[in-house]
Order: structure tokens, then sequence, then C-alpha cells
């Protein structure tokens, strides 16, 4: 039996992480990977899917071009396969450098699939037949998770695609439906859309991208069927239409030549062993985990990254892998997790910062301001949306916001450092805003929150002498 200090499941973000963190403080280590190399979001995920997304906006500007006196876009045409070769370039790039900290662990790297024996013993099937046993001290588990495909859909074969299977195809069919339309889906459905498909989106619920302030919801799902043909708040069945697919969702339908299964994705627990651990699990197979330290029960194993099914998204995954490496050396530490943050690259672009509006207090105040009349985005011939933002009142404190913006991924970004640092709108509104930008469509929206927040506007500036607002 190998005895080692710690034991890393998974080369995904938050394995890699944990393995830098480690290999700082000992050479004493294994990490078991089970499957590609790589990590999700650069091998299919982050990475591919925004560089099919850039390409599909190229082109779909083309349609404005006339209006500005650019003549000739008519002309243009799109070379899917051509699109998904350099996306597939541009993926394959990414993930290079992600092969090297496992290819540098030498013998500590292990490619097959761990399980459990017992909370600190390890059974490691080899991808090359062999077989060990590890005794680990601390084991990170971070083996990631998978596409979710419905089973009664797996024997329609290579016409259900996944993003893990998308960026493969040479060429893409010309009539696809998209089921599932939270940031991924709807990023997908555009994307292809703008492409050229024929593309039909389908959502069990009544709203795309998880948002939950009611006019965000009502001004997104209008939007987006303006390039888009929307189903909205049924479930969806698959059946055969001779070398067709026929979808129908209550009393729409459409028939298909390809399915994007865009429904989410599972944690991968299946024969983990995580039974063997002595706590209950729960309807996902995951075991009870403090999120300030990813320690499981009191017991000297951590959780990392998209199998626990917490906060799916990269910079999450990293700082789960850190935090999980870190107590899996030194001991648990609790550590303040960073403000919630998650965008959906579509254009317009959406995003939710801090506390969602179904979490506010009941007490809370909001503003909006819309985009479809910000001068800014009026000239980059851009202009849709809106943004909503949320304080506390009488303090005036940020708590949130959601938005469906052009670029919301930098008011997000702006909005979650002010919410990280606890900042009042009377503070934020004190950040110079340059002439012409979108930043002064937050302004505006700030400004309305003041009223409400304060129940006057706040000076903006602040009096020399004494630091005061």
């Amino acid at each position: 039996m190998r005895k080692v200090k710690v034991a890393i499941l998974g080369a995904g973000t938050a394995g890699l992480t944990a393995l830098g963190v480690v290999r700082k403080h000992t050479d004493d280590f294994v990490i078991v990977n089970d499957g590609p190399y790589g990590t999700t979001c650069a091998r299919v995920g982050c990475m591919p899917s925004k560089a099919l997304i850039h390409v599909a906006n190229d082109y779909h500007r083309r349609a404005t071009f006339d209006a500005v006196g650019i003549r000739g876009g008519e002309g243009l045409r799109m070379d899917v396969a051509a699109a998904l070769a350099w996306v597939r370039s541009y993926r394959d790039a990414r993930v290079a450098p992600n092969l090297r900290p496992t290819d540098r662990a030498g013998e500590r790297s292990i490619a097959g699939r761990a399980t459990f024996e017992a909370p600190d013993v390890l059974r490691v099937v080899r991808t090359d037949g062999g077989e060990e046993r590890v005794h680990a001290e601390a084991v990170i588990v971070a083996t990631g998770s998978s596409p979710i495909v419905p089973a009664a859909w797996r024997s329609f074969g290579d016409r259900i695609l996944t993003t893990d299977t998308l960026f493969e195809q040479r060429d893409l069919p010309g009539r696809i439906a998209v089921v599932g339309l939270g940031a991924i889906g709807l990023e997908m459905g555009q994307a292809l859309s703008r492409l050229g498909l024929e593309v039909t989106g389908f959502e069990l619920r009544d709203v795309v991208a998880a948002l939950t302030d009611p006019e965000l919801r009502a001004e997104a799902a209008k939007h987006f069927a303006e390039e888009l043909t929307l189903h909205l708040g049924n479930a969806v069945e698959i059946h055969a239409a001779g070398d067709a697919l026929r979808v129908v969702a209550g009393d729409h339908e459409a028939e298909v030549d390809g399915v994007l299964a865009a429904l989410g994705r599972a944690s991968n627990v299946a024969d983990l062993g995580l039974d063997r651990l002595g706590l209950p699990l729960d309807e996902r197979g995951l075991p009870p985990f403090d999120p300030n330290t990813m320690q499981i029960g009191d017991l000297p194993i951590y959780i990392a990254g998209d199998v626990d099914a917490d906060r799916v998204v990269m910079h999450e995954a990293s700082d789960e892998g850190f935090i999980a490496a870190w107590n899996a050396v030194h001991g648990p530490t609790r550590f303040r997790r960073r403000t919630p943050l998650a965008i959906a690259f579509t254009e317009p672009e959406i995003a939710m910062v801090g506390l969602p509006h179904a979490a506010l207090p009941d007490n809370a105040v909001s503003a909006a301001h819309d985009f479809s009349r910000q001068s800014r985005a009026l000239a980059m011939r851009s202009a849709a949306g809106l943004l909503k933002v949320y304080a506390e009142p009488g303090s005036g404190r940020l708590l949130g916001a959601e938005m469906m913006t052009p670029h919301a991924e930098h008011l997000a970004h702006l909005l979650a450092l002010a919410i990280e640092r606890e900042m009042t709108v009377a503070e934020v509104l004190t950040m110079p805003v340059y002439h012409p930008v979108l930043e002064e469509g937050l302004r505006s929206a700030l400004r309305s929150l003041a009223r409400k927040a304060y129940g006057e506007a706040p000076l903006e500036f602040r009096r020399l002498g004494d630091g005061a607002s």
C-alpha cells in the first residue's frame, strides 16, 4: 500500500489548484484522474463556448452593416465546419498548459479511478489495468461533473449532443433544439442561431438563465424570443421521426435534426464509495460539507469544484481547490467566500451579483436603468436590456444586482467589488464615471437607488478634511 499525506482525486480546475497548493508544502502526495485531462472549462466549457460565441456574434453583425454605411454584408457566408475547426484549435491551445502540472508530477500522477474503501484508504484501478491501494492522511475529492442526459434519450445516439460533444462535431445539423435554457443553453442557443442554424429552445421553467427578478425575467424572455423560438414552462419528450427527431413540450413541438441537451451537470460520485465514509448522503449522493472549510463532516476529507454542486463556476472551483488543499495540509480553517458572481455570455450579457432578487430581505429597495436608451449602447448598436440594483434602506449598503445589458461582465465585476467591500450606494457614487461609457447607466440606476435608500440624493463628492461624503 502506498502511503501519502494527501491524495487528490481529479485533475480539473479544483484538483489542479489543490495540487499547486499542496506542492508548496509537501511532495508526499498522489493525484488520481479518471477520464480526459485538461479541465472542463478549457476542454468543453468556458473556453470553446466563448470562442464559438464570438464567431457567431461577428457573423451576426453583418445585418447591421448597411444601416451605418458598410456595404456588402449580405454577401458574407458562414462556413460552420471551418468555424468549429478554429474553435478546436483555440481550445487545444488553452488545454495544453493544464496538462503540465500532472505531467510534472511523474509517478505521483495516476490515470485511473479511485474508490474509498475506508475514509483513509483508496482503491485505485489504473487505466493500464493495474491496481493499487493508497493510504492517505487527507483526501481532496475534486472529481468534477458530467452532462445530464435522460436515459430515454440515449437511444438516439449522436443526435443528442452535450457540451462534451458539441465542439467535437465536424459540422452541425441545420435544425437543432436546445433543451434547457440556463446560462449554457441560452448562450449556445443564441450562438447556433447566429451561425445560421434553425434553433428552437425549450425550458421546463418559465424563466431563462436562472434570473429571479420578475422584471428581468420578462425582459429576457421577450428579448431572446426575437432571435429564437422559445417554449417555456413544460417538460420535454423526444420521439423518433424517421431520420429526424420530434421534440414535444406541452402543446408545442418541433422537428429537428439534433438536440443539444443543456440540462445541467451531475456530480461524478458514482462508484466513488462515499457511502463508506459513515455519513448520510443527499439525493445527489453527496455527504454534508462546510462551504467555508470544504471539509466533509469532521473527517480529514475535503470536497471541491463541480462535484460538490454548490457554486459550479470556474473561479469558485479554483477557490474551493485552494481552501481544500490548505486545510488538507494545515487542518481546518474557515475562509470567507467571495461575493457570488454569475455571468451568461449572451448578447446582451446576463449577470447576477451578490444577493439575487429572490434572496433579498423584505425591506430591500431596488432601482432600474433601461439600456435600450443608454447613449453608449446606442452608439455601439447594441442598445437593449435592463439593470436592477438592490440595497438596504437607511444604510444604503449594496446587496446585489441582476442585469441583462451590453457588456454586463464589466458592470458585474465593478458591483461585485463594491459588495465585497460592503460599500454603500453613496460611496459607489463617488466613483468617477467617464463619458460616454456604459457605466453611466449604472450611475443612473444608483442615483435612483440612493433616493429610495436615503430619501434624498447623496452628495457625490468627499469634503476635504473629514472624509465624509
